[in-house]
C-alpha cells in the first residue's frame, strides 16, 4: 500500500505542477495577444476588454490557489508519509473526479488508494 501512495504523491505534484505551468503559459499567450486584439477592437468594444482581461486573471490566480497549490502540498505530504496526506488528496480527488480523462482517472485511484488504506487500517486494528 506504501507504494500506491508514494506513486499518488508523484501524481499530484506532476498534477500540480502542469496545472501551474498551463496557467503560466496562458497568462503569457494572453499578455502577448490582447495588446493586439485590444489594438484592432473598435473604440465602443474596447472596454469589455478592461473589464474582462483582469476578471480572467483573479480565475486563474484562484484556480492555482484552490487546486494546484493544495495538489503539490498534498503530494509532498503522501511523499512524507503523513497521515493528513491521504485525507487532503481524497478531497482533491473529488474535485478531480470532473476533470475528464486524466483527472477522473487520478480521482478514481484516489478513492481506491483511500479506501485500501482505511480497509488495511481496521483489519490492522481489529486484529
Amino acid at each position: 500500500m506504501e507504494t500506491h501512495k508514494r506513486v499518488l504523491g508523484i501524481l499530484y505534484i506532476v498534477s500540480g505542477s502542469i496545472h501551474i505551468l498551463i496557467m503560466l503559459t496562458l497568462s503569457a499567450l494572453f499578455s502577448v495577444l490582447l495588446p493586439y486584439i485590444f489594438e484592432h477592437a473598435k473604440l465602443d468594444e474596447q472596454w469589455i476588454l478592461i473589464y474582462i482581461v483582469p476578471f480572467i486573471q483573479i480565475i486563474a490566480a484562484i484556480t492555482i490557489i484552490l487546486f494546484a497549490v493544495p495538489s503539490i502540498i498534498s503530494g509532498i505530504a503522501l511523499l512524507n508519509q503523513k497521515k493528513w496526506g491521504l485525507t487532503l488528496a481524497l478531497v482533491l480527488g473529488c474535485f478531480k473526479l470532473f476533470s475528464f480523462p486524466i483527472g477522473t482517472a487520478l480521482g478514481i485511484y484516489t478513492i481506491w488508494v483511500y479506501s485500501e488504506d482505511h480497509k488495511h487500517t481496521i483489519s490492522t486494528a481489529t486484529s
